[in-house]
Order: C-alpha cells, then sequence, then structure tokens
C-alpha cells in the first residue's frame, strides 16, 4: 500500500469522502456476497475504514469476517466507524497476511490491487489464505477501462491512473500463476453521490490518494470544473470491473 494510507489527515476524511448512498453499498455487500452466500469465513484486503467489511458482516449473518489493514490510521478509523460484533480488523499487507491457512471462503479486494507493490506475492498469498473451491472478488478498474467521474473534472488523474492501474490482462496473469481460476469479469456501476453538488462535497477534502498528485492550482481547477457542470443533475453512478477468480482445487 502507499505511503500515503499512513497519513492521519487522509484517514480522518476518507471514510466521508468515499461513502455511497447506502442502497449502493448494500448492492454492492449482495453482489459480492452472491458469489458465495454460504461463506461463513470472510476476508477483506487493504480493508481501509472498513466500509465494506462491516457491509459483508451485515449481508452474511452467519459469517465471521476480517479486514487486514497496513496503516494503523485508517484501521483506527476502521474501529471507530465500521465496528460490528462479527467483525475484526488486523494489522498487516497483502505479501504477508496474518491469518492461517485455508482459513477463509470468500476474500475481497476493493479498490487495493493498484496499490500493490508485489501483486504476484499477495495473489500467492490469497490462494494460501483461501480454501479451495474459494472465491476471491477484486473490484478495481482495469487501465484499458479507466472511466471515473473525477476524470471529466481533473484529467490529469486520468494520466496517472493509466501509470498505476493494471491491465486485465496483467491482473488475470498474477492471480492464475498463483492457482486461481477465472470465474467472472464483469463490470458494475452504482450511485457514489446524489447529485454533482453532494459529489463535490465529498471531493474538496482529497479523500483519496490520487490527488495528492495534483497541485493546489491543478485541484482547484477541477473544483472550478466541477462547479461549473452545475448542480443537481441526479445521481452521479461510478462504474468497477469486478473479477472473480476462484481457487484451484
Amino acid at each position: 500500500m502507499t505511503q500515503a494510507h499512513e497519513d492521519p489527515r487522509l484517514a480522518a476524511v476518507y471514510q466521508h469522502g468515499n461513502e455511497m448512498p447506502a442502497a449502493a453499498l448494500r448492492a454492492w455487500a449482495a453482489l459480492i456476497a452472491g458469489y458465495l452466500p454460504a461463506a461463513t469465513a470472510v476476508l477483506e484486503v487493504g480493508a481501509g475504514t472498513g466500509m465494506f467489511t462491516a457491509a459483508l458482516a451485515r449481508e452474511l449473518p452467519s459469517a465471521e469476517v476480517t479486514g487486514v489493514e497496513p496503516s494503523a490510521p485508517m484501521r483506527a478509523e476502521a474501529e471507530r466507524l465500521s465496528g460490528h460484533p462479527r467483525v475484526r480488523y488486523l494489522a498487516g499487507s497483502a505479501e504477508a497476511l496474518p491469518v492461517p491457512d485455508a482459513g477463509f471462503e470468500l476474500a475481497l479486494l476493493s479498490r487495493v490491487v493498484h496499490h500493490l507493490p508485489d501483486r504476484p506475492a499477495a495473489a500467492r498469498e490469497l490462494a494460501r489464505a483461501l480454501r479451495p473451491g474459494g472465491r476471491l472478488v477484486l473490484r478495481t478498474t482495469v487501465r484499458e477501462r479507466l472511466d471515473a467521474p473525477v476524470y471529466r473534472y481533473w484529467p490529469r488523474l486520468l494520466q496517472t491512473d493509466a501509470r498505476r492501474f493494471p491491465s486485465e490482462a496483467e491482473l488475470l496473469a498474477d492471480f492464475t500463476g498463483a492457482g486461481f481460476t477465472v470465474h467472472q469479469v464483469r463490470s458494475f456501476a452504482q450511485p457514489v453521490a446524489r447529485d454533482l453538488r453532494e459529489l463535490r462535497e465529498r471531493l474538496v477534502h482529497r479523500p483519496q490518494s490520487k490527488f495528492l498528485a495534483l497541485t493546489e492550482a491543478e485541484f482547484a481547477a477541477g473544483l472550478a470544473r466541477l462547479d461549473a457542470a452545475g448542480e443537481g443533475g441526479g445521481p452521479v453512478e461510478e462504474r468497477y470491473d469486478v473479477i472473480v477468480l476462484e481457487r484451484a482445487s
């Protein structure tokens, strides 16, 4: 994970800046849980402030959910904001998971794979942590399909993300090389804000590490473009690629 996630300022604004309407979060949790609805042991790697970790616990009433997060400030926010009786948060990285062999049936990496310094090592660790037949869900955007709403207002972010994000072929090669088979690749979109006004209010404090690449002038220019786009306009949707992999038996 990037050093930016150790920044207490980013951790403090991350949840508010990245949360989505409750119905959209439930839809995402239902989609992810639906790939293994009988799962009783679930792992989220790069759990951040725990938004998806807690949502999966609510969606899967028989599951114990473990969120692994390397950033101490993010874990503190997860404990504060996303506590749940069946959720625990652990310090650790994707390349060295603090969990037993074959301890989980379902795993999630949400907006994480582009941060990993060693994806093949992380893939091997996830294969170790999952039981045979277990499934891994990657919620990401692959390089050839980068289309986030923020690019309309901060076009330089598209250039920087094109350098950071792996292609679909690269991701599949890393994970199939670790013993996974491809179950499904699809797209899924849900609202992230009720309208452009709410989107602006969420982004004004730079709640994602990608914004740290912008100068103050560049960030202000993007806010001006967002303001010029007007208010309202209905829900703002964000699309992600969903790559579902199965741990070989």
